[in-house]
């Protein structure tokens, strides 16, 4: 058999000579409409005046670190004229998504990362804001109060929110795009990127944002967006190409992308012939390892070349992991009738934000186009499910969620924000005893969170991760039953939990039954005092991460204790913890330098 290498270095070359020989076909007037552009195209003229308006209203978001109930830290603080700014610090008056950093890449409910995400995809969290009026964008501004820089794409959508009747298509457009940078910036900031020029007009913008690299939350006040009633017309200026810029053109033009998914997979006119080269004499699993390196959109384009490569493209191996939230903007119910019969093995499916505004239908799949018909249907064709994220979905009625219960194999499940309700969860607990991952933050339905740790005590022996995020009446009797029926807890959020006090000693029976915890959240709870610490420091030296924010009774001194006892501790969040001023953080720095202490503040 001939060797190897030489085949995929074939292989390879292949590949990229296809790449070479599409960038050479794109035209120069192709070239000259690139959307990465050293300036900006031709401003309006005069007599067309520019209309400068703030958000009217918020209508949809990833997620936020307020509360369902009330407006701090909130992406409804969006909408309207500016609250905070130009002022700079830590305002509960702004924008505020639930995380940042790398922190909750490196704690033990982080999830498996998705094979197949295109390296150019890189957005975390996003939010859509609706304007008054419809206008050709000429400008967008973001206004940054706290940790700017997190924003990486601004895109335009036609379709208008305040439109009693559907358009007949939904196209988004990006303006701006930039992959997340370090910003060196401590004060507040306007962000007014040079956009792209667009040929239709929208009063609907949506934000992306990607907050690893910030050293705390980012904070959002406000976005303006500037425009004209009437059509710009484009100017003949140098433009700057970007190679990846004119690939995205070509597919648009040529039918090669993912809103053609569905050609890519259908029926195709594949050459006749028996030999496939020196394909023929590699095994099987080596063509299949090769093809689980390529993204979706290349692994359709591949399935044209011969029926070899056609048959291992269509292998439902390759779809054990399938991950659409990439191409959230131009998935269809077309697409997804197409990948459905390669979907017999999948065990990992994320659909986060697809939809498309009602481009994905209930018959088609069947956010904000799921509802219980589609969870129904996933519990019955997707019986080895071991993942299942409906982070968000707040337009799922109660009742939908009683389907999860069927997923006996689950072992991660996301509700954050969600409406389900204490019965249905109650049966989903009972019946997923597999679950290792449990995130309930934000629930707002669920009506006794004692009742739920009692049953997530009982049933859930394998926990090793929960989320109860701003559960709202936990009491030291669920936090006692949650401590003595799951041992093997890493990680626990307890932040914004109102009704846990310290003085029953609930954190301290905590420490004391969970020593393998390494992640505990205990933010805005007032009474934590050095008790609770010095329990931490005596029983969990493992812990990696603590949030104490808010908290007026723990001193230096205990915080020095937890420090020397946790070795491996390396987050450390004390802001707006009044015995923990600047001086002492400082101190401790010098002390624990490998350990990142936070230290918000509020100008």
């Amino acid at each position: 058999m001939p060797p190897v290498f030489p085949m995929l270095t074939v292989l390879t070359m292949f590949y990229y000579m296809c790449l070479r020989r599409r960038a050479r076909t794109a035209t120069r007037g192709e070239m000259m409409n690139s959307h990465r552009t050293i300036e900006a195209n031709s401003r309006t003229s005069p007599l067309n005046a520019e209309v400068v308006q703030y958000a009217k209203e918020v209508v949809d978001f990833s997620s936020h670190y307020g509360s369902e109930n009330s407006m701090s830290y909130t992406m409804w603080n969006l909408a309207g004229v500016p609250n905070v700014f130009p002022s700079s610090g830590d305002f509960t008056q702004t924008a505020v998504f639930r995380t940042y950093g790398t922190w909750w890449d490196q704690c033990p409910s982080a999830p498996v990362p998705f094979k197949r995400t295109p390296p150019n995809f890189q957005s975390q969290d996003y939010v859509e804001l609706a304007f008054e009026q419809q206008v050709y964008p000429t400008a967008v501004h973001v206004l940054e109060t706290y940790h700017p820089g997190a924003v990486i794409r601004i895109l335009a959508c036609s379709a208008n929110p305040y439109s009693p009747s559907p358009p007949a298509e939904v196209r988004w457009e990006i303006l701006w795009s930039e992959k997340p940078t370090k910003v060196n910036a401590s004060q507040a900031r306007q962000f007014k990127p040079c956009i792209k020029q667009i040929n239709f007009p929208t009063n609907l913008i949506r934000l992306e944002v990607n907050s690893s690299l910030l050293d705390y939350y980012t904070e959002l006040d406000a976005v303006v967006l500037h425009g004209t009633k009437d059509k710009p017309v484009l100017s003949l200026k140098t433009s700057l190409i970007d190679m990846n810029d004119l690939e995205d053109d070509y597919e648009e033009k040529n039918g090669c992308g993912m809103d053609n998914l569905n050609k890519k997979f259908s029926s195709i006119a594949l050459r006749e012939g028996t030999s496939n080269g020196y394909f023929d004499k590699l095994p099987y699993e080596l063509i299949q390892l090769i093809l689980n390196h390529l993204t979706l959109p290349d692994l359709c384009r591949l399935a044209q070349t011969c029926k070899l490569l056609n048959q291992h493209c269509c292998d439902p191996l390759q779809y054990i992991h399938l991950n659409l939230q990439p191409y959230w903007a131009k998935l269809n119910d077309t697409s997804l009738e197409f990948l459905q019969p390669r979907c017999t093995l999948v065990q990992w499916l994320n659909l986060s934000w697809t939809g498309n505004r009602g481009f994905i239908s209930v018959s088609g799949f069947s956010s904000h186009f799921l509802n219980e018909t589609c969870l129904e249907i996933i519990s019955e064709m997707c019986v080895n499910l071991q993942d299942l994220n409906l982070s968000s979905c707040d337009k799922l009625p109660p009742q939908a969620f009683n389907h999860i219960a069927k997923l006996c194999g689950l072992k991660r499940l996301v509700l954050y924000r969600t409406k389900v309700e204490q019965t249905a969860l109650l049966s989903v607990l009972n019946f997923c005893s597999e679950l290792q991952h449990l995130s309930l933050g934000s629930c707002v339905m669920i009506e006794d969170y004692d009742v739920i740790a009692s049953m997530i005590g009982a049933k859930c022996k394998k926990l090793r991760t929960l989320d109860l995020w701003r559960c709202k009446n936990i009491t030291e009797n669920g936090i006692a039953e949650l401590a003595s029926g799951c041992p093997l807890l890493e990680e626990l959020d307890l932040g914004w939990c109102p009704t846990l006090q310290s003085s029953t000693g609930c954190f301290a029976k905590l420490a004391r039954q969970l020593p393998n915890l390494q992640k505990l959240f205990l933010t805005a709870n007032r009474s934590v005092c050095d008790t609770d610490i010095e329990e931490l420091a005596c029983n969990c030296t493992r812990l990696r991460q603590l949030d104490i924010l808010g908290t007026r009774m723990v001193s230096p001194a205990s915080l020095r204790k937890l420090l020397e006892s946790c070795k491996d501790l390396s987050l450390l969040d004390v802001s707006f913890c009044s015995q923990i001023d600047n001086r002492a953080v400082l101190e401790l720095n010098v002390s624990f330098p490998k350990v990142f202490i936070k230290k918000s503040f509020t100008q």
